[in-house]
C-alpha cells in the first residue's frame, strides 16, 4: 500500500510516495487545487505496488488531431510572453497515472448540478461569500455542491465537495459511501444520492488542461504507460470574477459528465433566453467547455472570436473556437475524460 502525502495546496502541492523499494520517499508536485487545512500534513492512501511515475517519466509527443489555431509552446501577448505549461502537465499526468494503479479500484463522481439531488445541508462552519451565497470556510459554495461528513459524525457535514469532482470509492456504510476525493485530503462519508458510481472498467486516458492564467486549452491522450499524445493546443477564455453572475472557472480536477450540442443560456437576471453555446461539455457546476456563444436573435454558429486567448470574460465556462469545441465534444468520452484547471 502506498501513501501519498499532500504537503501544500493550490499550485504547489508536494506528493510523496512512501513504502517504495528500500523504503524511499519520492516527491512529485501536483499542479492543481487540493483542499486542506493550512500548514498540515495529510495522508491519502492509494493502493498500488509499482514504483510511481514522476514528471520525468512522462513523454509528450505532438500528434494533433485538431490543427486549427494551434499555439506555439511560447507566444507573445501584448507586452508579455505566454506559454503552454508542459512541465506542469507532466507532473499532473504522472499523478493521474499513479492514482489509477491498484487492484479493484472503483471511482465515483460528485453530482449535484442545479441542486438536482437536493440542496446540501449547512456545514458546521460557513460564511457568505462575495456572491452572497453560503460557502464553507475554504470557499466552496453550498449551491450545486455535495456535503462531506467526517466518518465519526454523520449529523453535520464539515465541507462541500464540488460537483464533478472525482473520488475513489471505499465501501458502503448505511446510506453513505466512504471515499477518498482526489483533490480533498482524507476519507469522507457522502450520502449516496450525491454520487454517480462509474463502471468497473473506467480508465482516464483523455485529459484536458485549461490554463486560466495564460488562457489556453490543451488536450492529451494516453497511448501507453507514461506516453501521451498531444491532440490540440488552442486559445481559450475562462470565467471572470464578476458577481453575482460571473464566476471564475474553479481550479482543480473534474470529470466531463454531460454534453449538449446547444447549451441554451438565459440573459443575466432574467428568465429570457439569451442565446446558446455550441458543443458544450459540462465538467463542474454550470461550467462547460463550449464554442463561441451565439446571442439572440442570431441563430447561426460563430466559428471564432477575437477575445479567445486574451482575458477571462465568461460566466464560468471555457470558451473555444466552435470547431475546437466540437472536436472536444466528439473526442472526449463521457465519464472517462478529466478536465484539469491550472494557472
Amino acid at each position: 500500500m502506498k501513501r501519498i502525502y499532500l504537503l501544500g495546496c493550490l499550485l504547489a502541492v508536494s506528493v510523496g510516495w512512501t513504502g517504495c523499494r528500500n523504503d524511499e520517499t519520492q516527491l512529485v508536485e501536483v499542479p492543481f487545487e487540493v483542499d486542506h487545512a493550512p500548514d498540515s500534513m495529510v495522508t491519502v492512501e492509494f493502493s498500488f505496488q509499482e514504483k510511481p511515475l514522476t514528471a520525468a517519466d512522462i513523454v509528450l509527443t505532438k500528434d494533433l488531431l485538431y490543427d486549427k489555431y494551434t499555439l506555439k509552446d511560447t507566444y507573445p501577448y501584448k507586452d508579455t510572453v505566454r506559454s503552454v505549461k508542459w512541465e506542469v502537465m507532466r507532473k499532473c499526468l504522472a499523478f493521474t497515472e499513479n492514482m489509477q494503479r491498484g487492484d479493484e479500484l472503483r471511482w465515483a463522481v460528485f453530482q449535484n448540478y442545479k441542486n438536482l439531488n437536493t440542496e446540501a445541508p449547512l456545514v458546521r462552519s460557513y460564511v457568505r461569500n462575495v456572491y452572497n451565497r453560503i460557502s464553507d470556510t475554504l470557499g466552496v459554495e453550498r449551491y450545486q455542491s455535495v456535503p462531506l461528513y467526517l466518518p465519526e459524525d454523520t449529523l453535520t457535514p464539515v465541507r462541500y465537495g464540488r460537483d464533478g469532482s472525482l473520488a475513489q470509492l471505499e465501501r458502503e456504510e448505511g446510506s453513505f459511501y466512504r471515499l477518498r476525493p482526489v483533490t480533498t485530503e482524507g476519507e469522507w462519508l457522502v450520502p449516496k444520492r450525491y454520487l454517480k458510481l462509474l463502471s468497473d472498467s473506467t480508465v482516464f486516458h483523455h485529459v484536458i488542461f485549461v490554463d486560466r492564467l495564460d488562457q489556453n486549452i490543451t488536450t492529451l491522450e494516453r497511448v501507453s504507460e507514461g506516453e501521451w499524445k498531444i491532440r490540440s493546443i488552442n486559445p481559450a477564455t475562462t470565467g471572470l470574477h464578476n458577481p453575482p453572475y460571473g464566476m471564475e472557472t474553479p481550479l482543480g480536477m473534474f470529470l466531463i459528465q454531460q454534453k449538449k450540442e446547444k447549451m441554451v443560456f438565459l440573459k443575466d437576471g432574467s428568465s429570457a433566453v439569451g442565446g446558446y453555446a455550441p458543443y458544450a461539455s459540462r465538467f463542474t457546476n454550470g461550467a462547460y467547455i463550449h464554442g463561441v456563444p451565439v446571442n439572440v436573435p442570431r441563430t447561426a454558429m460563430i466559428e471564432y472570436s477575437w477575445s479567445l486567448g486574451t482575458t477571462p470574460r465568461s460566466h464560468m465556462c471555457v470558451r473555444n473556437a466552435t470547431s475546437h469545441a466540437k472536436f472536444v465534444f466528439d473526442w472526449a468520452p463521457l465519464y472517462r475524460s478529466l478536465v484539469v484547471v491550472i494557472e
